[in-house]
């Protein structure tokens, strides 16, 4: 099993080009189920998970061309797609549950593993079945699939979600875009990924409404197009380069990004002390000597996402004072506190608050990974940390991070991959 190890106390400067963002390739992936037209998706990020929904569409029947140099994906569905989506290629991947609306918007059926993805709480999916059940479709759980099915094809309502959620937003979205009639929905997502998500929608010929907040109205039609689309940035990425340049007290530039999608971090990192100029597709990043402590909750967007919490957490070690976390989105989110007092952190958990002591000297440590964004974070301890660091378990960090030691690596990181 793969490790990386890091030998802490450089600084990170220099160019990082952002990937494009895998939470908004995967929905689009799972999206061009919907069509037979040929569809061609840029700016695609080489990350496992993104890989892994690429296996699950070529598994279903989809004709796929992924040109990882290009960071270029050509999908056509002009033969009859198979409606199980089997348990192998779903236990890793959250994420590949969105193949069940648009599976049974097309074709009336589906069969799909209950998903895998981070451990990170419960995250039942409630959510999307009932809103499938109020469409008209019947939906069992028999030996860990979901096994749906509408005879007479979904048909238009109103949803209005119970509490705010994401997958389950694009999920019922994507599945409203086949549906007879006009589907509302309401208390959804916004986050930028979800709008990318209705961008691609409206390109090929969804007829979509969005009040710009928590509203959306989707008139159902029977003919899509092709299109050519490219998804937005990985505003999680870029947000962690932020931090390790502040971390080191580094400079770095970062590039192929809107800096106006991420402005809530941009201000919680000024306040902390961070300074950060935005340009129309870049940003510029480095500290000051003296980092401030904050508190900050997490939040759906425009909110703090809960995706940085880690993250930020570590950055809050190294700030004078006391700083505190409050997560309101997931209940189990806290696993990588653990591993980062094992280098030294001084962090305290109460409920779903963590209490960070600052100014708290952090040594290299053998650590062990436990989700994507826990992974991240112990990567950023691990650069601001004396003597060296052996991370394991970084399958989760490839599954959204790509090339993360290559481009520490050419910002000055003392980082390799051991196998």
């Amino acid at each position: 099993m793969q490790k990386l190890e890091i030998k802490g106390g450089k600084r990170i400067s220099g160019t990082i080009v952002i990937s494009g963002s895998k939470n908004a390739t995967l929905p689009i992936l799972a999206s061009t189920i919907l069509t037979k037209k040929k569809i061609i998706i840029t700016n695609v990020p080489i990350v496992k998970d993104v890989e892994t929904m690429v296996d699950l569409l070529s598994s279903i029947g989809s004709t796929i061309k992924f040109n990882k140099k290009a960071k270029k994906i050509e999908i056509i569905n002009q033969k009859p797609l198979k409606t199980l989506a089997p348990y192998y290629l779903l236990k890793t991947m959250r994420a590949g549950v969105l193949v069940l609306g648009p599976l049974l918007a097309r074709y009336g059926v589906a069969r799909v593993s209950l998903p895998g993805g981070c451990a990170i709480g419960s995250r039942p999916i409630d959510l999307h079945l009932n809103a499938l059940k109020k469409m008209g479709s019947n939906i069992k759980i028999k030996d860990g699939y979901i096994v749906a099915s509408a005879k007479k094809g979904l048909k238009g309502c109103f949803i209005k979600f119970s509490k705010i959620s994401v997958g389950a937003t694009e999920n019922i979205l994507i599945a409203s875009c086949l549906a007879n009639g006009k589907t509302r929905l309401r208390n959804c997502a916004s986050e930028p990924e979800v709008q990318d998500l209705i961008n691609f929608l409206k390109k090929i010929g969804c007829k979509i409404n969005w009040d710009g907040k928590r509203s959306i109205d989707v008139t159902g039609i029977e003919k899509l197009k092709s299109t050519t689309y490219r998804v937005i940035f990985d505003r999680i990425e870029t947000g962690t380069y932020i931090i390790a340049a502040a971390l080191t007290n580094g400079r770095l530039k970062i590039k192929n990004i809107n800096p106006n999608i991420i402005s809530t971090e941009i201000n919680i990192l000024h306040k902390m002390g961070v300074n950060i100029i935005a340009r129309k597709n870049y940003i510029i990043t480095s500290c000051s000597e003296k980092l401030k402590s904050i508190n900050i909750t997490t939040k759906p967007y425009p909110g703090f996402p809960t995706d940085m919490q880690a993250q930020i957490m570590v950055l809050m070690t190294k700030a004078e004072g006391v700083s505190e976390i409050k997560e309101n989105i997931f209940e189990n989110r806290f696993m990588h506190i653990s591993e980062l007092r094992r280098m030294g952190a001084h962090i305290k958990i109460r409920r779903n608050r963590a209490i960070i002591v600052g100014k708290k000297k952090l040594n290299g440590a053998e650590l062990m990974a436990t989700d994507l964004r826990a992974s991240v974070s112990l990567v950023l301890a691990g650069l601001v940390a004396s003597g060296k660091t052996i991370i394991n378990r970084i399958y989760h960090l490839d599954r959204g991070y790509e090339k993360i030691e290559t481009k520490l690596l050419k910002c000055g990181a003392q980082i390799r991959r051991l196998k």
